[in-house]
């Protein structure tokens, strides 16, 4: 789950809706910025589909004492989660092997997997390494430039929905989530250093431009208020809360 916290409340988002939301912000960039086009639609398989193992997750939020909220992808009890990591790519590798390879790298290449001595970490890290080789051998020759060029997009359009997700629309650059103040640290051409602001409530520019033309794209989520989830609970108040849609216009410039 992805939340914002506001002082009434708890927005909140499902990982797979991001997800969602990463492959839309995808499938409009430059298509030369994919390198190779006959692996744009597996490319845009693997960022529209990298977190559907925390579908089961999300269904049921569960409460963080120790932070008083809901716990998030950031904090969420690291068994469960590399058990969700898992399950999702097995998923995506069931008709997908190309973008099993990109969401595999994708989830191995996060800091915690690669520095992380814990036996739980190292077997995750060991199995998904297995599974790379695999695919790269059932699929060979694969270009190595254009397999990382690609995971890169995903690793962008992961970090641009979760721009939406984590900031109040519309928010000042000195008020936005600290991981985006400075712009973001992945980069596609060598020298670019991409940093999106907020224009309004419901535009954002992303410098320098990575889209083909300007577009609308949609994110659903959860207002659960606090003093609700006071009364009767985290998984109740979650369950009554209607489902809102915020909408988020990127401009092409």
């Amino acid at each position: 789950m992805i939340i914002r916290e506001t002082e009434q409340a708890f927005i909140m988002t499902h990982q797979h809706e991001h997800a969602r939301l990463s492959g839309e912000i995808a499938r409009r960039f430059h298509t030369h910025l994919f390198m190779d086009e006959t692996r744009i639609a597996e490319a845009l398989t693997a960022v529209y589909e990298h977190d559907r193992g925390w579908i089961p997750m999300d269904d049921t939020p569960i409460w963080n004492d120790g932070q008083s909220a809901p716990f998030t992808f950031m904090d969420y009890p690291l068994l469960p989660k590399l058990l969700c990591y898992r399950h999702g790519i097995d998923e995506v590798e069931e008709g997908h092997d190309y973008a099993a390879l990109l969401c595999s790298l994708h989830y191995s290449t996060f800091e915690l997997i690669q520095t992380s001595r814990q036996a739980e970490v190292v077997r995750f890290h060991d199995h998904e390494t297995a599974r790379q080789d695999r695919i790269r051998a059932k699929l060979a020759p694969l270009d190595e430039d254009v397999i990382q060029r690609q995971l890169r997009i995903l690793k962008l359009c992961d970090g641009l929905s979760l721009y939406v997700c984590l900031n109040e629309p519309g928010a000042a650059k000195e008020n936005e989530h600290p991981w985006y103040k400075d712009g973001f640290t992945i980069t596609l051409v060598p020298g670019e250093r991409y940093i999106a602001n907020w224009l309004n409530e419901q535009e954002i520019r992303v410098a320098p431009s990575l889209f083909e033309q300007a577009f609308t794209a949609t994110l659903v989520q959860k207002e659960v208020p606090k003093a609700r989830i006071q009364r009767v609970g985290l998984l109740e108040a979650y369950q009554e809360a209607e489902w809102t849609e915020q909408q988020v216009a990127f401009t092409a410039i």
